[in-house]
């Protein structure tokens, strides 16, 4: 039998899988066009100048042009009132064109995100976040019309892998609004039994060894150790923190929440980062954009 140092877990592509998801529904796309006349369309509603919202929003456009869906931007003054963006996410909520709305996150200190999200209509919320639809998921025999788009790419990574979650033992990492509580709804919805740990758990180490499945969202660099992983365990790491690396011409590397290296050495299979969730999480935001135009369009 192998010894555990030459053990090397599966390395869970995400690329690989978020690209065959894109074809899939652009496929789709083609179809909806050809029958209907219509294409799904996504507006992105960005306010102010942040260099890393420009920079996604440019990627979910670049995403929308590859599979055929229509791109509405909508990009407003760091200074707009709440009433004025309400107002905007109004105008969108009765555009026919369009089919799903993105309010890219954080706003302005001055703006209630909270109140701006509640604005969008439950049948263009792309992002999932609509109390409704995080109501709808928290129920037993509700579903959300959407579901967020990156817990939703991490049962989706798990089910293309493989990796059944009935009756699994799961444990997630951090408890945000984003990832931690609704992945930890949707396993519960796929029948794991779930935990989750977050930064007032005691004994973390133990709780997250016992787990078949591990979602990784505390936004911690590298927190979970090799040693801390149940031999076998399935690894979705969804962190995204950026470290010091002298090495690098940019002078930081992007490591997740886990310790890569020592993980391959232990479980079963796991995602890197970068290259594992993050392309899911775009996927995901097409494929809800899809379901909501057909909806509308295929009647």
């Amino acid at each position: 039998m192998a010894s555990q140092s030459d053990h090397k877990a599966t390395v869970i592509d995400g690329k690989l899988i978020a690209q065959t998801i894109r074809s899939e529904i652009a496929e789709e796309v083609r179809q909806l066009s050809e029958k209907y006349g219509k294409v799904p369309g996504l507006a992105v509603v960005i306010v102010g100048n942040r260099k890393d919202s420009q920079s996604y929003v440019a990627m979910k456009r670049k995403a929308c042009a590859e599979v055929g869906i229509r791109s509405f931007d909508m990009n407003l003054p760091e200074q707009i009132s709440e009433d004025e963006l309400v107002s905007k996410v109004h105008e969108l909520n009765a555009n026919p064109d369009v089919h799903g709305i993105l309010v890219q996150l954080p706003l302005p200190k001055h703006i209630n995100e909270e109140k701006v999200l509640s604005e969008i209509s439950l049948a263009k919320d792309v992002d999932g976040f609509h109390p409704l639809n995080i109501g709808k998921l928290a129920m037993k025999d509700r579903e959300p019309l959407f579901q967020p788009c990156t817990p939703k790419g991490c049962l989706e990574l798990l089910h293309r892998s493989g990796i059944s979650i009935k009756g699994k033992r799961a444990v997630v990492v951090g408890r945000s609004n984003i990832v931690g509580l609704p992945v930890s709804l949707l396993l519960l919805k796929a029948d794991a039994t779930v935990t989750v740990v977050h930064s007032r758990s005691n004994d973390q180490e133990n709780i997250i060894r016992e787990a078949d499945i591990i979602i990784a969202a505390a936004g911690q660099p590298m927190m979970i150790k090799g040693s801390w992983i149940k031999p076998g365990a399935a690894v979705i790491d969804v962190g995204t923190n950026a470290i010091d690396d002298p090495s690098r011409k940019s002078g930081y590397r992007l490591v997740g929440d886990v310790d890569f290296e020592e993980a391959c050495k232990i479980a079963g299979c796991i995602t890197p980062v970068p290259g594992g969730v993050g392309p899911m999480t775009v996927a995901m935001l097409l494929k809800n954009t899809l379901d909501g135009a057909k909806r509308v369009i295929v009647q």
